[in-house]
């Protein structure tokens, strides 16, 4: 039972929470000081802990009502106090995903660690037992490694063609790495494993074969995006793994809603680099310029990416 002691001492708070919010309605959120914005942030947690009390209380309906109404205003100024305008997207891409992800980086590294790990598995399997890469990559690409030519000459017969199932490919596994945080993370964490552990069967393939140059001159200038853009991904889905089992000091749903939207950050902050991507692996990765040219905008790609998630946004 709600006790009148306790409503008391919280109620000052409500009312600056509506005195704060009528005012954002009439001038907009801009009109609101910096203080004021922190103060409304604060308040609206605190807002979205005093409605889960409440409401366990089958007696206190029409206090629950009033503040569910006042908790839905005052996330309706949040998160919609700003109109949408083409600057917002050159804002976002900007500022906002490069920030967003270095305040979750973490989860970016356990994706590339449980990528990381599958590729090893998969490496050191395929060398102690050579028969695992034909299992694993089956009879026609084992075969085509074999006699020591790269598979991807079909890909130069049909480069538009290609270049559009490789986006469509690597945006299916980067949206599937992030959506299967849903899972608990268990099919995020299948999807990183497993993709490391195709990676690493093909590099010991290829190593045995002696391809080990082929195969990364040719992974090498598209790779140098996909590659932390799928980590990117996994690291989301992780995200929303977490928000999910561990919602911490809020309630489960509020945890989804804060954790959930960091994910949806990050994965839409990824698109264009997973465009821009399958464009070189559909026309100049599998060309045939020389290694030197292919590894030189490797590093110079490579540099312009870390220097982006590392630099921009800040200040």
């Amino acid at each position: 039972m709600i006790l009148a002691r306790w409503i008391e001492k919280r109620k000052p708070y409500w009312t600056r929470m509506e005195s704060i919010v009528d005012l954002s309605a009439k001038k907009g959120i801009a009109a609101l000081p910096y203080r004021e914005l922190q103060e409304l942030a604060l308040l609206y947690r605190q807002l979205a802990a005093d409605l889960a009390k409440v409401r366990e209380d089958r007696s206190s309906r029409r206090l629950s009502d009033y503040l569910n109404q006042l908790l839905a205003r005052a996330h309706n100024l949040i998160y919609m106090g700003q109109r949408a305008s083409p600057r917002g997207i050159l804002t976002f891409y900007g500022q906002t995903f490069p920030r967003v992800f270095r305040r979750t980086w973490d989860y970016t590294a356990m994706a590339a660690m449980l990528f990381a790990a599958g590729a090893l598995v998969g490496f050191l399997t395929c060398l102690a037992d050579p028969s695992f890469q034909r299992f694993f990559l089956g009879p026609a690409m084992a075969d085509t490694i074999d006699h020591r030519r790269m598979w991807t000459h079909s890909i130069l017969a049909v480069k538009p063609l290609a270049a559009s199932g490789i986006m469509t490919n690597n945006l299916s596994v980067s949206f599937a790495a992030f959506a299967f945080g849903i899972t608990g993370g268990l099919g995020t964490i299948y999807l990183l494993f497993t993709n490391g552990l195709l990676m690493g069967v093909i590099s010991a393939a290829c190593w045995q074969a002696g391809m080990s140059l082929e195969l990364w001159e040719f992974v090498a200038p598209h790779g140098v995006l996909e590659l932390p853009a799928v980590m990117i991904a996994g690291g989301a889905g992780l995200l929303l793994a977490r928000g999910l089992l561990f919602p911490g000091s809020l309630p489960r749903r509020h945890a989804l809603v804060l954790y959930g939207g960091q994910a949806a950050r990050l994965i839409l902050g990824i698109v264009p680099i997973l465009v821009v991507a399958g464009l070189i692996e559909g026309f100049f990765s599998p060309s045939p310029f020389p290694a030197a040219a292919k590894f030189a905008l490797a590093g110079s790609l490579g540099l312009l990416w870390v220097f982006y998630l590392t630099q921009r946004g800040r200040g």
